[in-house]
């Protein structure tokens, strides 16, 4: 049980988290911030927090457990603006999705405190942000990655991994360059794919009609290019270098499609067809994908 959640970012993921631990009794109390007042009232008003703090500084007063759900980019200067509240028993999270970029910050905001803070990327969203969408539902069952640093305190460690199978999560754990290189190709290039080809259609003069005609298959696909264009920005830049090695491996499997549709080779055509398909069966196997 925590005494308070000093909670800074109460949108979609701060808000759903908050609503968790309250759920499962793990809080007592939750102080939030966000950058706009109208959005920390809301949250107030929904049960998300029990009060509302004037500052990120404030949130963290008297926390013995803080969350920041906030984009990538504003990590380090968030870290900032509470360092001087931060004692040795608090944990300190974050929900980023990516990590070096995060852990760089947070050993330079932090400096000797660093090891309080435990990076965290629970594998979890909706394409609707906003905390008038928090659910206290969005992280059970769901994976949570972990990736610790050199100086990153036991005792925290432990508590975080605790904190989050109580809410019903797997917990793994990896280092911070390993999980951008996974997450780039498992999820920002498919991000900036779906980005991509929403912008390729929407940009020629039949686009409209062409999308009036598309049907499921086309809603699963497009479905990510829904996501809070802030956030993606900046996990998009925050990993460019690893999600263009990533591009570069896409760029390739392309071409080679391309290849093989312009020269005819149906039977080659099907071969590559066929392994993308076996490998899509056997993925969804062995993760116990629900989708087909």
């Amino acid at each position: 049980m925590f005494e308070q959640l000093g909670l800074i970012g109460c949108g979609l993921m701060g808000g759903s988290f908050a609503l968790a631990l309250k759920r499962a009794g793990l809080v007592r109390r939750v102080v939030g911030y966000s950058k706009s007042p109208s959005t920390t009232e809301r949250a107030r008003q929904l049960g998300v927090i029990d009060v509302e703090a004037p500052s990120a500084l404030l949130a963290v007063s008297g926390s013995d457990l803080v969350l920041l759900a906030i984009p990538v980019a504003a990590t380090e200067s968030t870290l900032k603006a509470i360092r001087h509240l931060v004692g040795p028993n608090v944990l300190i999270m974050d929900v980023g999705s990516t990590k070096r970029d995060v852990t760089d910050a947070a050993r330079r905001a932090l400096k000797q405190d660093v090891g309080v803070f435990v990076p965290c990327h629970p594998v979890t969203g909706r394409e609707v942000s906003g905390v008038d969408h928090a659910d206290a539902g969005l992280y059970a069952g769901k994976q949570v990655v972990l990736t610790p640093i050199e100086r990153t305190l036991t005792a925290q460690l432990e508590q975080a991994e605790t904190l989050w199978r109580a809410l019903g999560c797997s917990v793994v754990h990896m280092s911070p360059d390993t999980h951008d290189s996974a997450f780039a190709a498992i999820s920002h290039l498919p991000h900036l794919l779906a980005f991509a080809l929403m912008n390729a259609i929407t940009g020629q003069d039949q686009g409209a009609s062409f999308l009036s005609l598309a049907g499921p298959g086309f809603r699963d696909f497009s479905r990510i290019a829904a996501g809070d264009p802030e956030m993606w920005r900046d996990v998009l830049m925050a990993n460019r270098e690893e999600l263009a090695a990533q591009a570069g491996h896409f760029q390739r499997a392309l071409d080679e499609f391309q290849r093989l549709l312009a020269s005819g080779q149906t039977d080659e055509l099907q071969r590559l067809i066929t392994r993308a398909s076996d490998a899509r069966a056997k993925w969804r196997m062995t993760s116990g994908a629900e989708a087909p």
